[in-house]
Protein backbone atom coordinates (compact mmCIF):
# COMPACT_ATOMS: atom_id res chain seq x y z
CA UNK A 1 0.00 0.00 0.00
CA UNK A 2 1.79 3.32 -1.01
CA UNK A 3 1.83 5.95 1.79
CA UNK A 4 -0.04 8.69 2.13
CA UNK A 5 1.27 12.02 0.23
CA UNK A 6 0.66 14.73 2.58
CA UNK A 7 1.78 17.49 -0.07
CA UNK A 8 3.03 20.54 1.39
CA UNK A 9 2.96 19.22 5.05
CA UNK A 10 -0.41 20.57 5.37
CA UNK A 11 -1.85 20.16 8.75
CA UNK A 12 1.27 18.01 9.70
CA UNK A 13 2.17 17.86 13.43
CA UNK A 14 5.93 17.87 13.72
CA UNK A 15 6.28 18.32 17.86
CA UNK A 16 4.60 20.37 20.81
CA UNK A 17 5.24 24.42 21.63
CA UNK A 18 4.75 26.75 24.06
CA UNK A 19 5.64 29.74 21.43
CA UNK A 20 2.54 30.18 19.76
CA UNK A 21 -1.05 29.63 19.30
CA UNK A 22 -2.93 29.58 16.09
CA UNK A 23 -6.60 28.79 15.65
CA UNK A 24 -7.32 28.98 12.17
CA UNK A 25 -10.79 28.34 12.31
CA UNK A 26 -11.45 31.05 14.98
CA UNK A 27 -9.24 33.54 14.15
CA UNK A 28 -7.21 33.27 17.41
CA UNK A 29 -3.79 33.90 17.81
CA UNK A 30 -1.36 33.98 20.87
CA UNK A 31 1.68 34.44 21.66
CA UNK A 32 3.15 32.17 24.86
CA UNK A 33 -0.46 32.86 26.22
CA UNK A 34 -1.18 36.39 25.55
CA UNK A 35 -3.81 37.30 22.93
CA UNK A 36 -2.30 39.53 20.62
CA UNK A 37 -4.90 41.87 20.52
CA UNK A 38 -3.95 42.81 24.60
CA UNK A 39 -0.35 42.62 23.25
CA UNK A 40 -0.81 44.93 19.81
CA UNK A 41 -2.96 47.45 22.04
CA UNK A 42 -1.10 47.15 25.68
CA UNK A 43 2.44 46.13 25.14
CA UNK A 44 5.81 47.31 23.20
CA UNK A 45 8.00 45.16 21.23
CA UNK A 46 10.64 45.03 23.45
CA UNK A 47 8.04 43.64 26.12
CA UNK A 48 6.87 40.98 23.42
CA UNK A 49 10.41 40.06 22.64
CA UNK A 50 10.95 39.54 26.23
CA UNK A 51 8.28 37.72 26.63
CA UNK A 52 9.02 35.09 23.77
CA UNK A 53 12.40 34.84 24.59
CA UNK A 54 12.02 34.00 28.40
CA UNK A 55 8.26 33.10 28.45
CA UNK A 56 6.59 35.35 31.05
CA UNK A 57 5.70 39.37 30.65
CA UNK A 58 8.77 41.39 32.31
CA UNK A 59 8.06 43.45 35.44
CA UNK A 60 9.09 47.19 35.30
CA UNK A 61 13.05 46.29 36.49
CA UNK A 62 13.67 43.47 33.69
CA UNK A 63 11.78 45.42 31.22
CA UNK A 64 14.43 48.31 31.88
CA UNK A 65 17.48 46.21 31.74
CA UNK A 66 16.47 43.99 28.74
CA UNK A 67 15.74 47.48 26.73
CA UNK A 68 18.95 48.68 27.89
CA UNK A 69 20.53 45.15 26.52
CA UNK A 70 18.80 45.82 23.31
CA UNK A 71 19.83 49.12 22.46
CA UNK A 72 23.58 48.58 23.90
CA UNK A 73 23.91 45.82 21.11
CA UNK A 74 22.62 47.84 18.15
CA UNK A 75 26.04 48.58 16.55
CA UNK A 76 27.31 46.59 13.91
CA UNK A 77 31.06 46.07 13.15
CA UNK A 78 32.87 48.06 10.49
CA UNK A 79 33.57 45.27 8.47
CA UNK A 80 30.03 44.24 8.35
CA UNK A 81 29.33 46.94 7.02
CA UNK A 82 32.04 46.85 4.45
CA UNK A 83 30.15 43.93 3.24
CA UNK A 84 26.93 45.57 3.33
CA UNK A 85 28.57 48.19 0.99
CA UNK A 86 29.98 45.38 -1.39
CA UNK A 87 26.84 43.85 -2.05
CA UNK A 88 24.63 47.10 -1.78
CA UNK A 89 23.10 46.95 -5.43
CA UNK A 90 21.26 43.50 -4.23
CA UNK A 91 17.54 43.27 -2.66
CA UNK A 92 17.58 44.08 0.65
CA UNK A 93 16.62 40.63 1.78
CA UNK A 94 19.79 39.42 0.00
CA UNK A 95 21.65 42.01 1.69
CA UNK A 96 20.20 41.10 4.95
CA UNK A 97 21.01 38.08 4.47
CA UNK A 98 24.71 37.91 3.77
CA UNK A 99 24.92 40.55 6.59
CA UNK A 100 23.13 37.88 9.10
CA UNK A 101 26.09 35.34 7.97
CA UNK A 102 28.87 37.67 8.41
CA UNK A 103 27.82 38.49 11.76
CA UNK A 104 28.11 34.67 12.67
CA UNK A 105 31.91 35.43 12.16
CA UNK A 106 32.04 38.25 14.54
CA UNK A 107 29.95 36.60 17.62
CA UNK A 108 32.13 34.80 20.34
CA UNK A 109 29.22 32.44 21.08
CA UNK A 110 28.53 31.71 17.27
CA UNK A 111 28.91 28.06 18.30
CA UNK A 112 27.42 27.76 21.27
CA UNK A 113 23.99 26.09 20.92
CA UNK A 114 23.00 26.02 24.43
CA UNK A 115 19.61 27.67 25.36
CA UNK A 116 20.99 30.40 27.46
CA UNK A 117 23.50 31.56 24.23
CA UNK A 118 21.32 31.18 21.52
CA UNK A 119 19.05 33.84 23.25
CA UNK A 120 21.90 36.48 24.09
CA UNK A 121 22.50 35.95 20.09
CA UNK A 122 19.13 36.33 19.32
CA UNK A 123 18.53 39.53 21.29
CA UNK A 124 22.01 40.71 19.46
CA UNK A 125 20.87 39.68 16.00
CA UNK A 126 17.50 41.42 16.95
CA UNK A 127 19.15 44.60 17.90
CA UNK A 128 21.32 44.67 14.90
CA UNK A 129 18.68 43.93 12.36
CA UNK A 130 17.13 47.03 12.19
CA UNK A 131 20.79 48.45 11.63
CA UNK A 132 21.50 46.40 9.01
CA UNK A 133 18.01 47.47 6.56
CA UNK A 134 18.73 50.94 7.53
CA UNK A 135 22.55 51.09 6.47
CA UNK A 136 22.03 49.49 3.44
CA UNK A 137 19.58 51.69 2.37
CA UNK A 138 21.48 54.85 3.24
CA UNK A 139 24.74 53.33 1.73
CA UNK A 140 22.72 52.12 -1.70
CA UNK A 141 21.91 55.86 -2.25
CA UNK A 142 25.34 57.06 -1.66
CA UNK A 143 25.16 58.34 1.40
CA UNK A 144 26.85 57.47 4.93
CA UNK A 145 24.98 55.01 7.24
CA UNK A 146 23.34 56.61 10.39
CA UNK A 147 24.73 55.64 13.99
CA UNK A 148 22.30 54.12 15.98
CA UNK A 149 20.17 56.29 18.76
CA UNK A 150 20.06 55.11 22.28
CA UNK A 151 17.30 57.40 23.30
CA UNK A 152 14.99 56.18 20.91
CA UNK A 153 13.67 52.74 21.40
CA UNK A 154 13.64 49.97 18.92
CA UNK A 155 10.95 51.31 16.23
CA UNK A 156 11.90 54.54 16.54
CA UNK A 157 15.81 54.13 15.75
CA UNK A 158 14.72 52.45 13.13
CA UNK A 159 13.36 55.09 11.61
CA UNK A 160 15.98 57.73 12.57
CA UNK A 161 18.79 55.60 11.37
CA UNK A 162 17.00 55.22 7.93
CA UNK A 163 15.43 58.49 7.33
CA UNK A 164 17.90 60.56 9.40
CA UNK A 165 15.45 62.62 11.22
CA UNK A 166 13.47 61.83 14.60
CA UNK A 167 10.51 60.16 14.12
CA UNK A 168 7.01 61.70 15.73
CA UNK A 169 5.94 59.39 18.65
CA UNK A 170 2.98 58.50 16.36
CA UNK A 171 4.67 57.01 13.91
CA UNK A 172 7.18 54.81 16.37
CA UNK A 173 4.03 53.55 17.68
CA UNK A 174 2.88 52.50 14.19
CA UNK A 175 6.19 50.40 13.67
CA UNK A 176 6.02 49.17 17.09
CA UNK A 177 2.78 47.74 16.75
CA UNK A 178 4.03 46.40 13.28
CA UNK A 179 6.64 44.68 14.93
CA UNK A 180 4.62 43.19 17.43
CA UNK A 181 1.63 41.29 14.79
CA UNK A 182 5.05 39.79 13.01
CA UNK A 183 6.91 38.56 15.84
CA UNK A 184 5.90 35.31 15.77
CA UNK A 185 3.57 32.81 14.08
CA UNK A 186 4.18 29.41 14.88
CA UNK A 187 6.21 27.02 12.16
CA UNK A 188 5.13 29.24 8.57
CA UNK A 189 7.78 28.72 6.28
CA UNK A 190 10.38 30.45 7.43
CA UNK A 191 9.97 28.90 10.80
CA UNK A 192 9.89 25.62 9.64
CA UNK A 193 13.19 26.03 7.77
CA UNK A 194 15.03 27.86 10.57
CA UNK A 195 14.40 24.86 12.54
CA UNK A 196 15.49 22.01 9.87
CA UNK A 197 18.84 24.63 9.98
CA UNK A 198 19.02 24.12 13.39
CA UNK A 199 18.08 20.30 13.78
CA UNK A 200 21.58 19.58 12.02
CA UNK A 201 22.91 21.31 14.90
CA UNK A 202 24.01 24.50 13.06
CA UNK A 203 24.22 27.60 15.06
CA UNK A 204 21.79 30.56 15.54
CA UNK A 205 23.32 32.88 12.45
CA UNK A 206 22.90 30.01 10.00
CA UNK A 207 19.18 29.29 10.90
CA UNK A 208 18.01 32.96 11.09
CA UNK A 209 19.99 33.38 7.57
CA UNK A 210 17.75 30.65 6.24
CA UNK A 211 14.82 32.23 7.65
CA UNK A 212 15.51 35.50 5.86
CA UNK A 213 16.36 33.45 2.48
CA UNK A 214 12.90 31.93 2.60
CA UNK A 215 10.68 34.83 4.10
CA UNK A 216 11.91 36.47 0.84
CA UNK A 217 10.06 34.36 -1.37
CA UNK A 218 6.65 36.14 -2.77
CA UNK A 219 4.44 33.14 -1.35
CA UNK A 220 5.49 33.79 2.19
CA UNK A 221 6.61 37.40 2.67
CA UNK A 222 6.24 39.32 -0.41
CA UNK A 223 2.25 40.05 -0.26
CA UNK A 224 2.30 43.34 1.50
CA UNK A 225 4.79 44.77 -1.42
CA UNK A 226 2.53 42.99 -4.01
CA UNK A 227 -0.59 44.50 -2.30
CA UNK A 228 0.73 47.68 -2.67
CA UNK A 229 2.08 47.50 -6.04
CA UNK A 230 -1.98 46.33 -6.86
CA UNK A 231 -3.27 49.75 -5.00
CA UNK A 232 -0.95 51.64 -7.21
CA UNK A 233 -1.68 50.44 -10.55
CA UNK A 234 -5.58 51.29 -9.23
CA UNK A 235 -4.65 54.35 -8.50
CA UNK A 236 -8.09 55.79 -7.74
CA UNK A 237 -10.76 53.97 -5.63
CA UNK A 238 -13.46 54.13 -8.09
CA UNK A 239 -11.19 52.04 -10.56
CA UNK A 240 -11.01 49.35 -8.06
CA UNK A 241 -14.11 47.02 -9.25
CA UNK A 242 -12.84 47.03 -12.50
CA UNK A 243 -9.64 46.50 -11.84
CA UNK A 244 -10.26 43.41 -9.39
CA UNK A 245 -12.81 41.51 -11.94
CA UNK A 246 -9.77 41.78 -14.72
CA UNK A 247 -7.47 40.32 -12.47
CA UNK A 248 -10.44 37.55 -10.79
CA UNK A 249 -11.72 36.87 -14.74
CA UNK A 250 -8.15 36.39 -16.16
CA UNK A 251 -7.48 33.77 -13.08
CA UNK A 252 -5.15 36.16 -11.12
CA UNK A 253 -5.69 36.73 -7.23
CA UNK A 254 -6.26 39.35 -5.11
CA UNK A 255 -3.25 39.84 -2.62
CA UNK A 256 -3.39 39.92 0.47
CA UNK A 257 -6.46 37.39 0.93
CA UNK A 258 -6.60 33.98 1.97
CA UNK A 259 -4.03 32.01 4.42
CA UNK A 260 -2.40 28.87 5.08
CA UNK A 261 -3.86 28.05 8.74
CA UNK A 262 -6.17 30.99 8.84
CA UNK A 263 -10.25 30.16 7.67
CA UNK A 264 -11.28 33.54 9.21
CA UNK A 265 -10.15 36.61 9.12
CA UNK A 266 -6.37 36.91 10.43
CA UNK A 267 -6.30 38.61 13.73
CA UNK A 268 -3.21 40.54 13.27
CA UNK A 269 -5.17 42.38 10.45
CA UNK A 270 -7.66 44.12 12.79
CA UNK A 271 -4.78 46.52 14.51
CA UNK A 272 -3.12 47.36 10.41
CA UNK A 273 -6.78 48.13 8.70
CA UNK A 274 -7.72 51.00 11.21
CA UNK A 275 -3.95 52.35 11.70
CA UNK A 276 -4.08 52.25 7.69
CA UNK A 277 -7.45 54.33 7.63
CA UNK A 278 -6.03 56.86 10.44
CA UNK A 279 -2.59 57.23 8.94
CA UNK A 280 -3.97 57.54 5.22
CA UNK A 281 -6.80 60.70 6.16
CA UNK A 282 -3.98 62.17 8.34
CA UNK A 283 -1.27 62.23 5.77
CA UNK A 284 -3.69 63.24 2.89
CA UNK A 285 -3.86 60.29 1.00
CA UNK A 286 -7.23 58.37 2.06
CA UNK A 287 -7.14 56.76 -1.41
CA UNK A 288 -5.23 53.85 -0.67
CA UNK A 289 -7.07 52.71 2.23
CA UNK A 290 -10.68 53.51 0.57
CA UNK A 291 -9.08 50.82 -2.51
CA UNK A 292 -8.11 48.27 -0.03
CA UNK A 293 -11.87 48.70 1.69
CA UNK A 294 -13.37 48.31 -1.86
CA UNK A 295 -11.79 45.17 -2.48
CA UNK A 296 -12.42 43.86 1.37
CA UNK A 297 -15.91 45.03 1.66
CA UNK A 298 -17.01 44.37 -1.83
CA UNK A 299 -14.97 42.17 -4.23
CA UNK A 300 -13.74 39.84 -1.64
CA UNK A 301 -17.14 39.67 0.82
CA UNK A 302 -18.35 36.53 -1.26
CA UNK A 303 -15.04 34.32 -0.73
CA UNK A 304 -15.22 35.10 2.59
CA UNK A 305 -17.89 32.16 3.18
CA UNK A 306 -15.02 29.95 1.31
CA UNK A 307 -12.69 30.94 4.70
CA UNK A 308 -10.27 33.30 2.17
CA UNK A 309 -10.62 36.48 4.19
CA UNK A 310 -7.93 39.25 4.94
CA UNK A 311 -4.59 38.82 6.26
CA UNK A 312 -2.15 41.09 7.93
CA UNK A 313 -0.03 41.43 4.74
CA UNK A 314 -3.24 43.45 3.39
CA UNK A 315 -2.69 46.74 4.79
CA UNK A 316 1.21 46.37 5.97
CA UNK A 317 2.39 47.79 3.06
CA UNK A 318 -0.02 50.97 2.52
CA UNK A 319 0.81 51.66 5.87
CA UNK A 320 4.59 51.23 4.84
CA UNK A 321 4.19 53.17 1.61
CA UNK A 322 2.68 56.24 3.44
CA UNK A 323 5.60 56.27 6.48
CA UNK A 324 7.89 56.86 3.05
CA UNK A 325 9.33 53.40 2.88
CA UNK A 326 10.71 52.13 0.03
CA UNK A 327 8.96 49.23 -1.44
CA UNK A 328 11.38 46.77 -1.63
CA UNK A 329 12.06 47.36 2.18
CA UNK A 330 8.59 45.94 2.91
CA UNK A 331 9.45 42.05 3.43
CA UNK A 332 13.10 43.30 5.46
CA UNK A 333 10.52 45.19 8.19
CA UNK A 334 8.86 41.55 8.22
CA UNK A 335 11.84 39.92 9.10
CA UNK A 336 13.03 42.73 11.56
CA UNK A 337 10.11 41.62 13.54
CA UNK A 338 10.74 38.07 12.83
CA UNK A 339 14.17 37.30 14.06
CA UNK A 340 12.71 37.02 17.98
CA UNK A 341 10.47 34.77 16.50
CA UNK A 342 12.49 32.36 14.84
CA UNK A 343 14.83 32.70 17.61
CA UNK A 344 12.51 30.98 19.77
CA UNK A 345 11.53 28.49 17.24
CA UNK A 346 15.12 27.11 17.40
CA UNK A 347 15.55 27.46 21.02
CA UNK A 348 12.70 24.74 21.29
CA UNK A 349 14.32 22.72 18.39
CA UNK A 350 17.81 22.47 20.55
CA UNK A 351 16.08 21.31 23.18
CA UNK A 352 14.72 18.12 22.30
CA UNK A 353 16.42 18.10 19.38
CA UNK A 354 15.99 15.37 16.32
CA UNK A 355 17.28 15.64 13.12
CA UNK A 356 14.25 17.29 11.13
CA UNK A 357 14.30 14.61 7.49
CA UNK A 358 11.01 13.94 6.05
CA UNK A 359 10.69 11.30 3.41
CA UNK A 360 9.42 11.04 -0.62
CA UNK A 361 7.81 8.41 -2.23
CA UNK A 362 9.92 7.51 -5.32
CA UNK A 363 7.66 7.22 -8.50
CA UNK A 364 10.35 6.93 -10.94
CA UNK A 365 11.67 3.97 -12.94
CA UNK A 366 13.62 1.50 -11.33
CA UNK A 367 16.01 -0.94 -11.73
CA UNK A 368 17.62 0.10 -15.05
CA UNK A 369 20.74 -1.52 -16.83
CA UNK A 370 23.65 1.14 -17.39
CA UNK A 371 24.43 1.53 -20.74
CA UNK A 372 27.76 2.84 -21.55
CA UNK A 373 28.13 5.74 -23.40
CA UNK A 374 29.74 4.82 -26.63
CA UNK A 375 26.65 2.40 -27.08
CA UNK A 376 23.86 5.14 -26.27
CA UNK A 377 22.19 6.80 -29.56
Amino acid sequence: MPPEIIKGLKDVYFDTTESSFIDGIEGKLLYRGYNIHDLAEKSTFEEVVYLLLYGDLPNKKQLADFDSLLRANRIIPDDVIQVIDLVKTGHPMDVLRTAISALGSFDPEVTDNSVEATIRKGIRLTAMGPTIVAAHHRLRQGLEPVAPNPDLNHAGNFLYMLFDELPNQETTDLLDVDFILHAEHGPNASAFAARVTASTVSDLHSAVTTGVGTLKGPAHGGAAEEVMKMALDIGNPENAAEYASNLLDNGDRIMGFGHRVYRAEDPRARHLRDRSKVLGEKSGHPEWFQILQHLEENTMQPYRSKGICVNVDFFAGSIYYLLGIPDDLFISIFALGRIPGWTLQCVEQYKDNILLRPLTEYIGEMDLEYTPIESRS
